[in-house]
């Protein structure tokens, strides 16, 4: 090899280590201005003292938004009635029954601020009794609530507040685009204000539930519901279900915490429901405007197929009828659409086309409607099937 080839591969070397040198130097230097919040945080002091991590993460994630959209909405609402006996007053003294106290407490959300007024809804079971209702806003503010308006078969209330403190208004959303499996949050007061704003979260476990109770003058309620198995507890009645967008798709009702057949208890978590948002904005309009809702009569006095006993069925002629399910009817009220349509037995199978198969169906089916409409009503009389439209001309103020 000749001296001029060796020189040059020797440059070649230099030049190599020195550019090497160099990366490494730079590397050493500018990396520390390149740690992130993933470096592991020094917990002692130069004390020797444990610390708290001075890192800073953010924690915020779609749930957090969602909360922090409505959650300044939602309030407690209070309701106060007649002491049933003599008590001791916050003044020392014995107060006699006539002093109001404290008989149950819900959630509620503030959706409309019009003028000096702000809306909130809430359930009829948390504020029935009351003969003072008070709102508990999430500022830790309370304020004198005036009912509207209350629907008994809904469970739906509207009360009226001054605006002047309101700051926040929910927004509803279509229930009829919410998806089973998707995010459900409840927020409200379980167990009462003193856990006012709780927050839980689970799925929309199903839609298009029959929740079927007794409201206290002992009329069955029929309520269609959203299923969730967010945790809602006493307290959380009236609050609302959102979505992940923070919009309300349903107020919290009820909860399901055991079921019993003849020889057992089963405690049950996680079903919990929700009266849909296009249900609920129906109900609210009606009560804002009228203080309750009018809804059709048919005027029937009726019971499930399905209740009904092997010698009943002979009875109405129906022992060896096809039909598995639907409404019989017992006798009609005199005036009322029903009257001179219907016969005693008769069997209702459907209205407008839906398939009928017991009374909290007919119910619904028939709540659907306005006082003035025309239904279609198919029914079997001793077998035979048949169709009649009837012209809904009664409301239930007049069912006897």
């Amino acid at each position: 090899m000749g001296k001029e080839s060796y020189m040059k591969k020797y440059l070649k070397f230099a030049i190599l280590f020195v550019v090497g040198f160099v990366g490494g130097l730079a590397g050493a230097l500018v990396a520390p201005l390149f740690q992130t919040s993933n470096s592991i945080p020094q917990t002692q002091s130069s004390t020797g003292s444990t610390t708290v991590s001075n890192v800073q993460y953010d924690n915020e994630t779609s749930t957090t938004k969602a909360v922090e959209k409505v959650q300044n909405a939602v309030v407690s609402v209070v309701n106060y009635q007649q002491a049933s006996n003599n008590l001791t007053s916050i003044f020392g003294n014995t107060e006699s029954s006539d002093e109001l106290a404290v008989a149950g407490e819900g959630s509620g959300v503030i959706y409309k601020k019009e003028g000096d007024t702000a809306y909130i809804v809430t359930n009829t079971h948390v504020i029935t009794g009351a003969e003072k209702i008070d709102i508990l806003l999430a500022s830790g503010e309370k304020v004198e609530g005036e009912l509207v308006g209350s629907d008994t078969y809904s469970d739906l209330a509207v009360i009226k507040i001054a605006a002047e403190k309101v700051t926040t208004v929910a927004e509803f959303a279509d229930s009829n685009s919410i998806n089973v499996g998707e995010t459900a949050i409840a927020i409200g007061s379980p167990l009462g204000s003193v856990y006012a704003n709780s927050v839980t979260q689970g799925i929309v476990s199903s839609l298009s539930r029959t929740v079927t109770s007794r409201s206290d003058d002992g009329q069955t309620i029929s309520t269609n519901a959203i299923q969730t198995d967010t945790a809602i507890n006493p307290g959380n009645s009236g609050g609302p279900l959102i979505n992940i967008q923070g919009q309300v798709i349903g107020i919290n009702s009820s909860k399901i915490t055991s079921s019993s057949n003849s020889n057992s208890s089963i405690a049950v978590e996680g079903m919990g429901f929700a009266i849909p948002s296009n249900d609920v904005v129906t109900i609210i309009n009606q009560l804002e405007t009228d203080g309750k809702v009018i809804r059709p009569a048919l005027g029937v006095h009726m019971v499930n197929l399905t209740d009904l006993s092997t010698s009943q069925l002979e009875k109405a002629g129906l022992a060896d009828s096809d039909l598995t399910s639907g409404v019989l009817i017992v006798s009609t009220q005199a005036g009322l659409p029903a009257d001179g349509k219907f016969e005693p037995y008769d069997v209702i199978t459907a209205i407008d086309g839906e398939t009928i198969e017991t009374k909290s169906d007919l119910q619904s089916a028939l709540y659907n409607h306005k006082v003035g409409d025309t239904i279609e009503i198919t029914f079997y009389r001793k077998g035979e099937k048949k169709t009649i439209s009837i012209q809904l001309t009664h409301s239930t103020d007049e069912l006897s």
